[in-house]
């Protein structure tokens, strides 16, 4: 007769799926193919201030990492234990400061689980459908977005740059004095097109600079 302690035994620790080496590699391979379009898409379509390679790298490799966990935590109990025990003691200090780049690392998890598991084709068919609606979505966005505009002028050019800035929509998020310097920041909403008033103000006598970043949130607001 078994007792509690033999079938724990067998049941949970020995290894319990049956990863193959074949399998192993077309998990890999499913995962590094979905997280390759992934990559694809976040590089084309990033729409964050600075375009940072090194976290694109990090989708793929997240994607992957992800895949190789699941398969081994659906193998054997026992290193899907010590393996949760040592990925807890892991601290990540590197703030994602754009919400979609943390939308674009819950999708490379989810490939990867989805892979590591050997359902390759949800993990294609998910992938390429939750592109097309990326796709939809930012094509579908309202025209006009959301800029930063940086000037700094003498004080005798005050009223140039109001006559320029005026008929733009905009609200001021900083003002600066220094002497006879000031630095204006303005919110400013147009088309990303419509930039000939930057170089209006960089023509006029007294202004030092004049620029338009793009607005994304990062830098607070």
């Amino acid at each position: 007769m078994k007792t509690f302690a033999d079938i724990f035994k067998k049941g949970f620790l020995e290894e319990t799926g049956n990863l193959t080496i074949q399998s192993f590699f077309m998990s890999l391979i499913a995962a590094f193919i979905c997280c390759m379009i992934i990559y694809v898409f976040y590089r084309k379509f990033h729409k964050g201030v600075i375009y940072n390679n090194n976290f694109n790298i990090l989708l793929v490799m997240t994607g992957m990492v992800s895949c190789f966990v699941v398969m081994v935590i659906s193998s054997n109990v026992v290193l899907s234990l010590g393996m949760v025990g040592s990925l807890s003691i892991v601290r990540f200090r590197s703030a994602v400061k754009n919400p979609l780049d943390v939308g674009f690392l819950f999708w490379t998890v989810g490939v990867g689980i989805t892979c590591g598991a050997g359902l390759y084709l949800i993990s294609f068919g998910a992938t390429i459908f939750i592109a097309l609606v990326y796709l939809l979505l930012i094509s579908i966005r309202s025209r006009k977005r959301v800029f930063l505009l940086v000037i700094k002028y003498k004080s005798s050019a005050y009223e140039e740059v109001v006559r320029i800035i005026d008929p733009i929509q905009k609200q001021l998020k900083n003002r600066n004095v220094t002497g006879d310097l000031q630095e204006l920041t303005y919110e400013i909403k147009m088309d990303e097109n419509n930039t000939s008033f930057v170089t209006a103000l960089s023509e006029l006598e007294g202004v030092i600079n004049a620029a338009v970043v793009e607005f994304t949130g990062d830098f607070g607001e």
